[in-house]
């Protein structure tokens, strides 16, 4: 299930991209809404809650909190952000009319950063996070455009597709889907299953683009310190996926893989020559699929060759 309540983790990708915005020349990603959206007194307590030492050395200088923010925090949100709306802007280029459906939105700012009003903007996320997410924009004035819709799900007692049709979602209008920093807390089963209730709502060609994080028990200190972390915040990651994994339930849900970048392709992409300690997680991937419908046999048995292969 994607059920993201309003988590430190969350708040912790919210605040360093707004962290990013503020102290960093050479932007990966400008999120220039994000400190708006969590307000002072919030990005204060996450700048509060790392400096204390959640990497596990105690309490922090100036200099090793903004280190460690740019070594842990930072890297998997500006990467996954930017990709994921440089396809978007790729996908509705030439359409009259698109809808953008964010699952898991959290603090996601585009429905305000966005300029093109024939994008239909779906921001799904647990009714305690929306609620959470609504009281911070009206307490800030924002203006509501008529093309976004806040759809709350409780994903322990209903279905995100017939909720986004009761909300106006149109399953004939092309479609794309974003799915952040969810997978890392998703058994299989589950990413299989939030995945089948997107392809029932899509029509060919209709994207889909997450991240996820390799299955692996060799991988830099880095990786197990982030997990160490979020674990010591109540949240657990589910230890990752093969990329065969990912694969066969794509193809066997009826989407193919157009762009797959593994850890060094984000490396290059986004955080190549950067002077900071900004890199790309060791473990982390992107994708972006579109929908076909069902593959064809040989398709599964090219999979199953390379499923054994590795």
């Amino acid at each position: 299930m994607v059920e993201e309540r309003e988590s430190i983790t969350s708040k912790l990708c919210s605040f360093a991209r707004a962290w990013h915005t503020y102290h960093t020349r050479d932007i990966i990603f400008d999120d220039y809404l994000a400190f708006d959206m969590m307000g002072k007194e919030e990005y204060e307590n996450m700048y509060e809650l790392i400096k204390e030492g959640l990497n596990g050395d105690g309490r922090l200088s100036r200099e090793d909190t903004e280190k460690v923010i740019d070594e842990y925090f930072a890297p998997i949100p500006l990467s996954r952000i930017h990709f994921c709306e440089s396809r978007l802007a790729e996908f509705a280029e030439g359409k009259d009319k698109i809808q953008y459906v964010i699952c898991g939105a959290g603090g996601d700012t585009f429905a305000f950063r966005n300029a093109n009003d024939n994008i239909e903007i779906f921001e799904v996320d647990h009714p305690d996070t929306q609620r959470y997410k609504l009281e911070r924009i009206r307490k800030l004035g924002w203006l509501m455009r008529p093309n976004v819709h806040f759809v709350s799900v409780d994903f322990e007692k209903e279905k995100m597709r017939e909720r986004l049709i009761e909300s106006g979602f149109d399953p004939k209008v092309p479609a794309f889907f974003s799915i952040l920093g969810v997978t890392y807390y998703l058994s299989l089963d589950n990413l299989k299953e939030v995945l089948g209730q997107i392809a029932s709502l899509s029509g060919a060609y209709n994207e889909v683009v997450f991240d996820y994080p390799f299955k692996s028990h060799g991988f830099p200190e880095r990786v197990k310190r982030l997990e160490m972390i979020t674990e010591s915040l109540g949240e657990v990651m589910c230890g990752g996926f093969r990329s065969d994994e990912i694969r066969c339930v794509l193809c066997g849900l009826g989407y193919r893989i157009n762009i797959f970048l593994p850890p060094e392709e984000i490396q290059s992409l986004y955080f190549e020559g950067r002077e900071d300690n900004l890199r790309a997680f060791e473990n982390v991937s992107l994708v972006s699929a579109y929908f076909a419908g069902y593959g064809s046999i040989k398709e599964m048995d090219d999979i199953n060759t390379m499923t054994q292969a590795e």
